[in-house]
């Protein structure tokens, strides 16, 4: 392995301890995107957060009817597509599919501002990823609808008594790709194919910018080591471009049942847990860097969707096709809080439950 220069190395050095400095809190999710020139395209994120998050699984169907959990002022839609969700709280979807690929993360961004209700109808921000999911089947109908701002995003406390900042980011089984930010009050929209990785803080035009440092030094040369948000940017992002686009032949005769998008997911969630926070661990100085607790990725091309929790020896997956995702069929849930453990296809698990409420908001 070549040994990077003393310019270079210092340079990195001196990042590397910047990164030490007092930073806004953050809890520590990443979010990758990954496409293969076969069509393949697989979104896995981490979900990073101080405690339990009670967090289900919701097969929710077609044609229902919803509302922005506001009051009078709230806008309301009824759902077009169907879509498998986690909860977080079981107040709000932190992440999904819908049957058409359309993924949505959501990611703690404490530098986001919403600015004050007024004047437009206000969403909840419990149901942002889910009006999206509910509404689009691909990123570019959501951005062209999104950009008008239809509605304001407005915030609240949750349960664990901390307030709701955090950013989205979408993509679909085209490979498209889409990060939406709420700065300064306004809606800032990042769209296109090569946006694909996103943690935390700092927003996301200077995660851009950091990348661009890190590509140059080399991740072969010095990768940032921490569980901060912009190390791990920097890892996810050279791990990302390290893994095959294309069948490993000597993996595919060692599993002979074995067909590439399972290499391929299985490379993707590699890449996920290899920027995770070992559970329970404590950072001195940042308490607000938290444990990785569960693990998502999705197949948008085969829609599947898999959960991998902190607490459980197995990954399970659920094929959207096993799932009765029509209008006027049942909503139906998977429970994952608790300790459940299942593995394998886990689709007939779930069980017919009242939908959960989206968490309120009084806005005046």
């Amino acid at each position: 392995m070549p040994f990077p220069t003393f310019p270079r190395l210092l340079a990195a050095t001196v990042a590397s301890l910047a990164l030490l400095l007092p930073a806004p809190p953050a809890d520590a999710c990443t979010r990758v995107l990954y496409t293969a020139p076969d069509g393949t395209v697989i979104m896995g994120r981490s979900m990073d957060w101080a405690e339990d998050m009670r967090s289900n699984l919701w097969a929710l169907p077609r044609g229902m009817k919803r509302d922005g959990a506001t009051g009078a002022n709230a806008p309301r839609w009824t759902s077009r597509y169907g879509s498998v969700v986690a909860t977080g709280y079981d107040v709000g979807t932190a992440d999904g599919m819908n049957e058409k690929g359309l993924v949505a993360n959501l990611l703690y961004l404490a530098e986001s501002d919403y600015g004050t209700p007024g004047g437009k109808p206000a969403l909840s921000i419990s149901l942002w990823a889910q009006y999206v999911l509910d509404s689009f089947a691909t990123v570019d109908e959501a951005v062209t609808a999104l950009a008008k701002e239809p509605f304001q995003v407005v915030t609240a406390t949750l349960p664990n008594g901390r307030k709701a900042q955090l950013h989205l980011s979408i993509s679909d089984a085209g490979g498209d790709s889409a990060i939406l930010e709420y700065i300064g009050g306004k809606l800032v929209i990042h769209h296109g194919k090569q946006f694909v990785v996103m943690t935390n803080s700092p927003t996301y035009d200077q995660q851009l910018a950091l990348e661009a440092y890190w590509k140059d030094i080399g991740g072969l040369v010095f990768l940032p080591g921490t569980n901060r948000a912009a190390d791990r940017f920097a890892r996810a992002s050279f791990l990302l471009g390290a893994i095959p686009r294309s069948a490993d032949k000597n993996y595919i005769a060692a599993v002979p049942d074995q067909r590439f998008e399972f290499q391929a997911l299985a490379s993707v969630l590699g890449v996920v847990r290899s920027v995770g926070v070992p559970l329970g661990i404590t950072t001195p100085g940042e308490p607000n860097i938290s444990s990785t607790i569960w693990r998502t990725v999705a197949d948008q091309k085969r829609l599947v969707y898999a959960f991998d929790s902190a607490t459980s020896p197995s990954v399970f997956w659920v094929p959207m096709e096993d799932l009765d995702l029509k209008e006027g069929a049942p909503v139906k849930k998977l429970t994952v809080a608790g300790g459940k453990v299942y593995a394998g296809n886990a689709a007939s698990k779930f069980v017919a439950a009242p939908m959960f409420t989206f968490l309120p908001i009084v806005v005046k």
